[in-house]
């Protein structure tokens, strides 16, 4: 069956009205918890995977999409009413949204930011449709040595990139993987890292693993940091734009989509990226150049749209490879393995109802979030005003009651607060959050792939490398560490170089002037001589 009978089957699954209902739900809780400062859609996920666990498979995903999408649109609204980004992704929308909503512009602001979000999610996920069967086929036809190579290079590329340091990336790298292994070894039974606890010998719930990290760890961070007096923000009537705001708009969008999808794609893109090129792009691309710093348009309209299509990148290798390239996406590939649905290049061919259904709901969330957030900002903005405590005391409250109803065990609450103290030390120490929940949930796939190479290698160190496409994934990963660390020594032997050039330049600049002195000294003797002989 083609693409299009399939989207179309998608279309008809996502369209009923229980499915509809769960999107508007997504949406909506989406754009909210992104609205609130430190409370993201990776957050919200999580701490509805307890109440899900007995849903509909499809309904579920379909509510997740809602919140991914909505929470990276909803980031938007803080960071141009109260100069605080929602996400990561929206740093870049607060540098010229919070100026033109002082200078009055509040609501072309959000109008630039809402289209642009639509625009830009729609044709993501249209590349979604088309780029992903051939992903799925091309990730069917390869090994587990190569598969095990991709989930090497997906973890090394995102844990180099994330946090202030390579080390401190591994550092949460080697602490989720550690977690992973704890269990049962699937091969020959003995228990790993499990203490003498017998309900840790199935492994730690992945459920309780993402609310604690998320839920528990940032609240505990944002109480240790917390301001009980709400912010001001500045009010907005509906909004709307002018035809010079769309005339100046409309590029912006479809340049800032042409750098938000393929890096939300790759293992190490994310929206962060994209975002910021956007900007610097319409900075120099505009007509209009002095207006930037001071609330330019094509400053939030790029960094939205490139947000928002990175989202739907991200989807095309959670889908067609089994690999999260961001928290969110990690969050929803644990539910998929909580269901106990193997995601991978298999997962189209086995569930492509759930498949095709998700991807057509991307359209329908998106359309639905237009629809929603423009006549609706100003009660995004009231939401502003819920004191901190109160929040946080409701998110501890829920993650805790969410985290026990799964297995209604004691241990799982010990646990949960265990690994909430452990995500808040992540934040305290700087330690990125994403490579220890990328740990946790591709330990177990990768240490599969990694058994079934050795024994189709009979445990030959060499059948690691024993395909084609391993072999260059390899040395990607060793050019990919090797190549900063050999531009920083380049660096180094060019300064020093530099340095040694200065001296010398320095050291010839005295001798000539010494030079130039005893000449002149010798003239002045021989003028005086010359003087007393007259």
């Amino acid at each position: 069956m083609d693409t299009f009978n399939l989207l179309m089957e998608g279309f008809a699954s996502a369209l009923t009205p229980i499915n509809l209902l769960f999107a508007f739900a997504g949406v909506m809780l989406g754009t909210a918890v992104g609205v609130l400062p430190g409370i993201g859609p990776a957050m919200a996920v999580a701490l509805l995977l307890p109440v899900t666990y007995g849903m509909e498979t499809s309904s579920a995903l379909i509510m997740f999409a809602g919140i991914y999408y909505g929470g990276m649109y909803g980031g938007s609204t803080t960071s141009i009413l109260l100069n605080t980004p929602g996400e990561s992704a929206t740093v870049i929308t607060a540098i010229e949204g919070h100026k033109m909503a002082k200078s009055g512009r509040a609501a072309q602001a959000l109008a630039t930011a809402a289209i642009g979000s639509f625009i830009a999610g729609t044709i993501g996920t249209a590349l979604l449709v088309t780029i992903a069967p051939f992903v799925v086929k091309f990730a069917v036809s390869i090994g587990d040595p190569s598969y095990f190579a991709i989930m090497v290079l997906a973890l090394i590329t995102v844990t180099a990139v994330l946090g202030s340091s390579k080390i401190r990336g591994f550092a949460s790298l080697g602490l989720g993987l550690a977690i992973g292994l704890v269990g049962a070894d699937p091969v020959s039974g003995q228990h790993r890292l499990t203490f003498g606890v017998p309900s840790l010998v199935d492994g730690l719930d992945i459920v309780v693993v993402a609310v604690g990290i998320f839920a528990i760890g940032e609240a505990l961070w944002i109480a240790a940091h917390l301001r009980s007096t709400p912010a001001k923000t500045i009010p907005v009537g509906t909004p709307w734009m002018g035809k010079e705001d769309w005339k100046r708009s409309w590029k912006p969008w479809l340049r800032g989509t042409a750098y938000g999808f393929p890096f939300g794609a790759l293992p190490a893109g994310g929206a962060e990226v994209p975002t910021f090129l956007s900007y610097v792009t319409e900075k120099k691309l505009s007509k209009h150049p002095e207006e930037f710093g001071h609330g330019a348009i094509e400053g939030v309209a790029g960094p939205e749209a490139a947000n928002n299509a990175s989202a739907a990148g991200t989807l095309t290798p959670m889908l067609a490879l089994g690999l999260p390239t961001n928290a969110t996406a990690a969050v929803m590939l644990a539910f998929l393995m909580m269901k106990g649905i193997q995601p991978g290049p298999l997962l189209f061919e086995n569930e492509p109802d759930l498949v095709w259904a998700l991807i057509a709901s991307l359209f329908i969330g998106n359309t639905l979030l237009l629809l929603i957030n423009l006549p609706l900002a100003p009660m995004w903005a009231k939401l502003l005003k819920i004191p901190r405590p109160f929040l946080y005391a409701g998110i501890l409250f829920f993650a805790t009651l969410g985290a026990f109803s799964v297995n209604m065990q004691t241990t799982d609450l010990w646990m949960l607060l265990l690994i909430g103290l452990l995500g808040f030390a992540l934040r305290r120490f700087g330690l990125p959050v994403l490579p220890l929940i990328l740990g946790v949930i591709i330990c177990p796939m990768a240490e599969t792939r990694l058994r079934k190479t050795f024994q189709l290698s009979n445990g030959d160190v060499s059948g690691l490398w024993s395909e084609p496409l391993a072999v260059g994934i390899y040395v990607l990963i060793a050019l990919f560490l090797t190549l900063p660390l050999f531009i920083k020594l380049v660096r180094t032997v060019r300064g020093k170089v530099s340095q040694e050039h200065a001296a010398l330049d320095s050291e010839a600049v005295s001798e000539a002037a010494t030079s130039t002195g005893q000449t002149s000294e010798s003239d002045a003797n021989d003028n005086l001589k010359g003087s007393e002989k007259k």
